[in-house]
Formats: C-alpha cells, sequence, structure tokens
C-alpha cells in the first residue's frame, strides 16, 4: 500500500469530519467518492483496499478500460460526469448510479437500458446552481420538473442532486451556489411526486471547497486531487 495515497485519504476523512462537526453534523452522514479520472488502475486499486469503496468516473472509455482491474475488488461505481447518449450502452451494465442526468431524453435512454438489463439504475438530477456556461446541468427553473420526470421512470432510482460548485474564489458565491443545491433538493422531496419522496441526497463539493458543501449540507463529496495529489496536465 503507498503511503501516500494512505496518507492522503486520510486527511481527506479527516477533514470531512471536522468539517461535519463544526455544524453539528455526523461524520458518517457524508460519504467520500474518490474521482478517479486519469489515475491507474494500481492506483484506485490501492484506495480501494484503504477502505476507499465508492467510486466515480468521468469519462467512459477510462471507465471500460478500468472496469476489469478492479472486477475482484468489492466497490461501488457512479458515473460523475456528462454522458453522451450514445455512451450510455457502455456504461450502465458498469455502475449502479449515474450522478449527471441533465435532461429527460437522457433519463428516458438509461431507463430503457436498464429496463432491458431488468434491474434498476440509481441517479442524481445533475443541476447547474452557479448559472456557469461551461457547467452541465439542469437549470435551477427546471429541476424540479425534471425531478418528477426523472421519478415516473421505473427502472431508475432517483437518489438525490448533484452540482459542481461555481469556479469562484468568492467563498459566499460558492456557498450560495450549494445552499441553492439544498433548497431545490427539499422542493424535490416536498413535492409529493412519485418516486421523488427518496430523493434526499445531496452530492456536491470537490477537493478545493468540501468544507463549504458539508456545510451546506452535502451527503457525498467528490474528491480527486485531495486523494491522489495533481492530475497530469
Amino acid at each position: 500500500m503507498s503511503s501516500e495515497v494512505t496518507g492522503r485519504l486520510a486527511a481527506v476523512r479527516e477533514r470531512v469530519a471536522r468539517a461535519a462537526r463544526v455544524v453539528g453534523r455526523d461524520p458518517d452522514d457524508v460519504r467520500i467518492l474518490l474521482a478517479v479520472k486519469t489515475q491507474t488502475g494500481d492506483v484506485v486499486r490501492e484506495a480501494v483496499l484503504d477502505g476507499a469503496r465508492l467510486l466515480g468516473h468521468n469519462r467512459a472509455q477510462e471507465l471500460v478500460a478500468m472496469a476489469p482491474e478492479l472486477a475482484d475488488v468489492p466497490h461501488e461505481m457512479h458515473f460523475i460526469g456528462r454522458l453522451q447518449s450514445n455512451k450510455a450502452t457502455k456504461v450502465v451494465p458498469l455502475v449502479s448510479c449515474v450522478q449527471s442526468v441533465d435532461g429527460l431524453a437522457l433519463a428516458q435512454r438509461l431507463d430503457r437500458l436498464a429496463g432491458e438489463a431488468g434491474r434498476v439504475l440509481d441517479v442524481f438530477v445533475q443541476v447547474n446552481t452557479s448559472g456557469e456556461a461551461s457547467k452541465a446541468g439542469s437549470a435551477p427553473e427546471g429541476a424540479l420538473e425534471l425531478a418528477v420526470g426523472v421519478g415516473l421512470l421505473p427502472h431508475l432510482r432517483l437518489r438525490g442532486l448533484m452540482t459542481i460548485g461555481a469556479n469562484s474564489a468568492d467563498v459566499d458565491v460558492v456557498r450560495a451556489s450549494y445552499e441553492r443545491l439544498a433548497r431545490l433538493r427539499d422542493d424535490v422531496v416536498a413535492s409529493g411526486a412519485p418516486g421523488t419522496g427518496d430523493a434526499r441526497e445531496l452530492s456536491m463539493g470537490m477537493s478545493r471547497d468540501l468544507e463549504v458543501a458539508v456545510a451546506a449540507g452535502a451527503t457525498m463529496v467528490r474528491v480527486g486531487t485531495a486523494a491522489f495529489g495533481s492530475r497530469p496536465a
């Protein structure tokens, strides 16, 4: 086991625990998802053996390439990147959850694929709470309608909402983007629409701002560089 990976993971866990305690939350209520983009199978395997069982891929081709290398170690794999409909066929068999559902057409595609496989696929609705053009996700104004539509699909289970925080050095701006997602989640759960009652999770926060996200109610933070170090250019 690489002492470097082990040490970084320990530091990430302590950051999350400290952030939760500061706002009176139970640290066990916040899961750490390792974003494994550009990492080798050997490095990711080390992390899994160190107890980091929740993983996320941004790219379909990397997911497909790494899957055989992790087949013999227990883990939970999510897809967290922008997903083109034509890549969904490769992604769905390899993941338990797609966190980047940003439109009803993609949700319907995932529902069909899951149905054909005789399974139920967990999903998050991705929302662009910062309004930045570079980010994917439903507009906040359409998030409730999208969530309600996803909740009606028989082979999908809506777990909650996901966002990428505002790309800003102003902590207040970042915090606002996370607090907006929390309010939208509350609206979804309170809607009473079929399939939305258990959509309580908030996947938000990354290496640079996970403390802000935890304070705003994150139940899952997606961490890459804090666990693995800086990615190659």
